[in-house]
Parts: C-alpha cells; structure tokens; sequence
C-alpha cells in the first residue's frame, strides 16, 4: 500500500521538531498513563524530597500573590526547562501505545491519519487550555492543591468528588498497566521460545513481582525507575520508525509477516478522511483525553514554578503540550501506517516475536512499567483510604497489606476479563478524563471569577463562557465516547 506522501513528510517533520524542542530529547516520554496525584505516590514520611526525579513529588510551596503575579516565597526554584521535562513525562506514556487503534476504529487508510492529526492536535489544545485554568485558579484563590481549589471555588462539601475522580482514574491506570503487562510478557516468553497463556502470565507477575513491590511501605527508591521509560519509549518510537520505513511489515512480501497471526497484519481499506465523521472518532477522541491527562498536578506545577507569573506558567504549559502533541502524532502515526485498520489495541502486539528490534522494545516497555507500578498502585490505593475516611495515624502496616491484596486481586481480576486496552483507555477518558480535563477546571474558573465580584473584568467573565462551553463539549464528547467504547467492545 502506498502511503501518501504528505504523510510521510509530516511525520518526519515532526520528528525535526521534537529533536530540536527545548527538552532536547526525541520522544520525551514516561510510563505513566495518568497522572497519580503526586501527594499520594509516595507513603507518609517520604512524600518530601529534594532530589531531582523526586522534585514534583514533594509537597506543595508557597504560591504567588494574585494581585502582583509573583511568588510570595522564594522556596520554588522549578525553572521552565527542567518542569516541561517532568509535565511532558507525565502526559506522555504507555497509553500512546494504543492510540493507533484508536484511529483505526474510525478509518482503515492512510489518509484517516491526517484527520487523527487534527483531532491529536485539537484534543492536546483543548487539555492545555484546562491545565492552564487550573493554575489560574490556584493563582485567584491562592491554593495548592485541586482539591483546596475546588472548595474555594466550588463547595467545600462536594471536594470529594474531584479527588474521587481521580482515584478512579488511577484505577483505570493500574488495570491498564495489568493488561499492558500480561501481553507484553506474554510475547517476550515467545521469543524466548517459552509458551505460556495470558492468563498465566499475568496471574505470574502479579504474584511473584507486582504484589512485592506494592507492599512495599517505602517507594521513593523506584521512583527514579520511571526515566526508564522514557528511554524505553524513545527507542520504541525509533524502532517503530525503523519497521515504517524499511518496510519489513508491508504487504505482501514483509520479512515478518509470515510470524504475524492474520487479524494482526497489515489491512487497509478506502476508508480515509471520510472516516472521521463516523460516531467512531470519539473512541479516539476520548482515548486522548486519557493520553493527555495530568491536570490533577497543575497546581504543583504552577507552585514549582520560579517567579510564577502566568506568563510564564502558560508558557511552560503551552510547550510542554506542543511537544507532547507532537509525540502522540509521530508514534500512532508510525504505529497506523504500519498496519491500518488491523492496529491492536496495544501496537506492540501486531509485531512478530521474532523481531528483535521490536523485543528489545517490549523489554524496556515491560521493565519500566513493573517500577512504575507500585507508585501509581500507591495512588489509588490511598485514594481508596481516603475516600473511606481512614486517618492516616490508623494505616497500619497490617491494614495496608490487606487493602493491597484486596484492590490488587480486583484489579487482576478486571485484567483477566477485559482484554481491550483501548476500551479501558477509551472508556476512562470519556468519563472521568472529561471530567477532570473539561468539567471541573469550567466549574472552578467560573467559582473564582463569581467569588472577585464587582473586581472581576469584562475579559475574565466573557472568558467563563468560553471555560464552559469547554465544559460543555467535555460533556457531549464524554456521553458520545463512552456509548461508542461501550458499544465497540460488545459487539
């Protein structure tokens, strides 16, 4: 199949781009799918460091004076390169994998990639927009956290529903992590010529790695782990480019296709930009705002921030979503060009077990998401904790370990049923993801402009309709979504 040109030179473009950001790498990515709230990664007693992986997990500084636009406190030394590092790592991981077959739901040619570009692209524009009211609310009310937010700005009663979200998003997280793992290991038994099923698997890991590693009471020692993943995804962006462009997987006549089960090579259709008109697009639409979201931590980045002008802050978080935009384009790309209207809902799959190029990636994916699993497990199960109103003094050791076994079976559990990555991812996105992307930063942006009154100019009431009519399609798109995850995982 010959793909049109245009797409190529994109891709490629996008490439010169990304190598010459100002984070200077190609793929600045990480393993996490969504962004854990950052307070909660860490137990208590380790929450606080100075170290540099750990910067963005330590607690909350002071924040700027509203009314000056510049920080109280001169504790916050985050500049703006080495925060676009850390935001780009958190928005962009192994969720990026499963985005070609979120392009794939709506199109089988290479022309739909040019319309999943735009969506990429509008979706990534629509989520910098939230982040960045975030931080403008933080700047209004002089808050650290979302959650300090929200009762300042919303109800100080319902604050629960916003971290409640979030925990629920962390879920999402782990139970596509699960999924992720027993595939990936699954394949690389393969090409060690070992022949194990996925349930096995999966039942293997997470009894002899996971469950370890999620009692563990002390988890900063993993956290710097998680740079492996960006070095393991920029090396599957590489190699994926390396199998589009060399085309060892093209019809008929690729070096790997005969090692390649039929439902997973190549197929194309005629089905091209029309595709995205179909009610289909919104899986991809709603895969993203899974890809995209990091908003729970906006005020941490705002308050790491250094002299927190919201200039500056919006030029943090303006690049830091370009870059990323950039990332999700290039690797689904690669990914949909590769194999069209056939992309598994985790891209990895489609390759044989006997490319090596390929297994070297599988092993960098797999390691760097054992290390990062415990931290975003930590997320969700003290999210739970909370929610259930458990004090923090009464978290014994004991109770710890059997809240872990109880949420880690569940999870597995899930895994073992659901094997659609891209439906959890699709599925999440529509609901909590619009949620906490769209709705909440409308609804708080509009609290903290009714609470200035009379103070409130014209600019920032007229820019509360634009927030809610954010909201709004956050709605819309999230309804549509989860009818389309829903309806393309039942038939």
């Amino acid at each position: 199949m010959k793909i049109p040109s245009c797409i190529s030179f994109l891709l490629v473009g996008l490439c010169c781009a990304a190598a010459f950001s100002p984070t200077r790498t190609i793929f600045p990515i990480a393993v996490p799918l969504v962004a854990t709230p950052m307070n909660k990664m860490l137990p208590q007693g380790t929450r606080s460091s100075n170290t540099p992986i750990l910067r963005m997990v330590s607690e909350s500084l002071a924040v700027e004076d509203p009314n000056e636009g510049k920080r109280a406190s001169n504790e916050s030394q985050g500049t703006i390169p080495a925060l676009m590092f850390n935001l780009v790592k958190s928005i962009v991981g192994a969720g990026v994998l499963s985005l070609p077959s979120g392009i794939a739901a709506f199109g089988n040619a290479p022309a739909a990639m040019l319309p999943a570009a735009f969506l990429i692209a509008f979706i990534g524009l629509l989520s910098g927009y939230g982040f960045s009211l975030i931080g403008r609310v933080c700047a209004f009310t002089n808050t650290k956290t979302y959650r300090d937010a929200w009762e300042k700005t919303v109800n100080k009663s319902t604050s629960i529903i916003p971290a409640a979200s979030c925990t629920f998003k962390t879920l999402g997280a782990t139970l596509a992590y699960s999924m992720i793992l027993a595939d990936t290991f699954r394949a690389i038994f393969a090409t060690a010529g070992l022949s194990f099923t996925r349930t096995n698997t999966l039942l293997g890991i997470t009894s002899i790695v996971l469950l370890p590693l999620c009692l563990m009471k002390n988890l900063s020692s993993l956290a710097p782990f998680s740079l492996l993943g960006i070095f393991g995804m920029v090396y599957t962006g590489f190699a994926m480019g390396v199998r589009y462009f060399g085309g060892s997987y093209s019809m008929p006549g690729g070096v790997f296709l005969p090692d390649v089960a039929k439902s997973l090579q190549p197929s194309f259709g005629d089905v091209g930009t029309a595709g995205v008109f179909s009610p289909n697009a919104f899986i991809l639409i709603c895969m993203l705002s899974t890809a995209y979201m990091s908003h729970f931590n906006a005020p941490k980045f705002y308050n790491e921030l250094k002299d927190n002008t919201m200039k500056r802050f919006n030029t943090l978080v303006g690049l830091s979503f370009i870059i990323s935009i950039a990332t999700f384009i290039i690797i689904s790309g690669f990914g949909f060009l590769t194999f069209g209207g056939s992309c598994s809902g985790l891209i990895l799959n489609n390759y044989s077990n006997k490319d090596t190029l390929i297994g070297l990636s599988r092993i960098a994916v797999a390691i760097s998401l054992v290390f990062s699993y415990p931290l975003a497990f930590a997320g969700f199960r003290d999210g739970i904790l909370d929610i259930a109103k458990v004090p923090v003094e009464k978290r014994s050791n004991s109770l710890l370990n059997k809240v872990t076994v109880a949420c880690l079976s569940g999870i597995t559990a899930l895994a073992l049923a659901v094997k659609d990555v891209s439906f959890v991812l699709s599925f999440g996105g529509a609901t909590l993801g619009n949620a906490l992307i769209y709705v909440y930063p409308a609804l708080m942006f509009r609290g903290a402009v009714k609470n200035m009154g009379d103070d409130a100019s014209r600019s920032l009431k007229r820019e509360v309709k634009v927030a809610m009519a954010n909201g709004i399609l956050g709605i819309g798109m999230g309804i549509i979504g989860a009818k389309m995850a829903l309806k393309s995982v039942l038939r």
